[in-house]
């Protein structure tokens, strides 16, 4: 940092800085010799080493190409897959609606059928107990007929006997009827 100091303190005390027109003094001379002997023993020497980095960076662009080449190339198989899966699964989509419709119109056809055969079997009962029903009714109504009977007989007929013969004659006109 002294030194540092120090040069400004030398530029600030001298006249100031100034440009050397000389160019003996100045050495601009030597500085182009030196250029035009570095230029002439470097050439070989700077152009090999020019000459190699450029093929380095020309092998490294031909290497990104190729691997951009190969990175589309594989983007473009990527597309087709994911198309053809999506085609795929529409496939199955479609083939599964189909299905369930196929099942839900299978259960409805066999509850309809169940249905069926248990309205059935009800209509069945409720026919087998309308017959139970209109049979005992019947035999109510006969016998409730015969108790009448049986009655107004004794009442007409005093004698037991002429009440009986009646009564056995009047059973045996109904009892096809019974059947």
């Amino acid at each position: 940092m002294e030194n540092f100091d120090q040069i400004f303190t030398l530029i600030a005390e001298s006249e100031g800085i100034t440009i050397n027109l000389d160019i003996l003094e100045t050495g601009v001379l030597n500085i182009i010799a030196l250029v035009a002997i570095l230029v002439y023993v470097g050439r070989d020497f700077l152009g090999s080493t020019l000459e190699q980095r450029k093929s380095e960076i020309v092998s490294g662009v031909q290497d990104a190409e190729d691997r951009l080449n190969e990175a589309n190339r594989r983007l473009s198989e990527a597309q087709k897959q994911l198309a053809q899966a999506n085609v795929v699964i529409t496939e199955i989509k479609n083939e599964t609606i189909a299905t369930k419709k196929v099942l839900l119109a299978a259960d409805a056809s066999q509850s309809k059928k169940d249905l069926t055969t248990r309205f059935s079997r009800a209509l069945a009962t409720f026919r087998t107990k309308e017959q139970q029903i209109f049979l005992e009714v019947k035999q109510q109504i006969i016998m409730l007929v015969l108790k009448r009977t049986a009655t107004k007989a004794q009442q007409t007929f005093a004698p037991k006997e002429r009440a009986t013969a009646l009564i056995n004659e009047t059973i045996n006109k109904l009892e096809g009827d019974l059947l």
